[in-house]
């Protein structure tokens, strides 16, 4: 399958789960502190890197693709690459720099369920979400055990590796994923046209 296909095919996921989580949000109440970027910081964060290839589809076509990979491959820091803190001091404050291409981790947690091992759901979110809407929180979980629809991380982990199983099923650290990803599309049109349609800026 062309990567025009597969970033097509994930972006129709990400569409769906953004329409779910919103309809997540209205029922619950529960949503993100403005400004927090707590999360995005932490150091073990994984991926695979089929949800991170419309990210790396744009790069390519923003001529961007190799100079960001150049930057990943020297990067020391676990943090994600596309993280961007509002300053060195306070890491815990700030923003995606690229918020429309976030992979698909970024938008299922805090909203997204797992199951344990007697397959209930319960939410994934942070500690902060628990304690500062403690009790929309509390109502959520209680509703989520009723039956209020909730996105669920292996069904959509799976519905993904449905895209490309190879790309799908590779679980790596966050930046990895992303050098992963830029390769593939810098790997499939190195001997290809550049994609139809689009003006050539690589």
């Amino acid at each position: 399958m062309s990567i025009e296909n597969r970033v097509r095919l994930v972006e129709e996921l990400y569409k769906n789960l953004d329409l779910e989580i919103a309809e997540f949000q209205t029922q619950t109440k529960l949503g993100c502190i403005a400004g927090c970027g707590k999360c995005c910081t932490k150091p073990d964060i994984d991926a695979s890197p089929l949800e991170f290839l419309p990210w790396a589809f744009h790069l390519f076509l923003n001529g961007d693709a190799e100079t960001v990979l150049a930057k990943l491959k020297v990067k020391q820091s676990s943090i994600c690459h596309i993280y961007q803190p509002l300053s060195l001091l306070d890491s815990n404050s700030g923003s995606c720099g690229d918020y429309q291409y976030r992979g698909l981790i970024c938008r299922l947690f805090g909203y997204g369920a797992t199951k344990d091992k007697y397959g209930a759901l319960r939410l994934a979110t942070c500690k902060i979400i628990k304690e500062s809407q403690t009790e929309n929180f509390n109502k959520s979980t209680e509703a989520i055990n009723k039956g209020l629809p909730v996105p669920v991380f292996t069904d959509y982990y799976m519905n993904l590796s449905q895209i490309d199983f190879r790309m799908g099923n590779v679980i790596v650290p966050v930046n990895t994923a992303l050098k992963l990803a830029i390769e593939e599309v810098l790997q499939y049109y190195a001997y290809r046209d550049f994609p139809e349609g689009f003006p050539n800026c690589a």
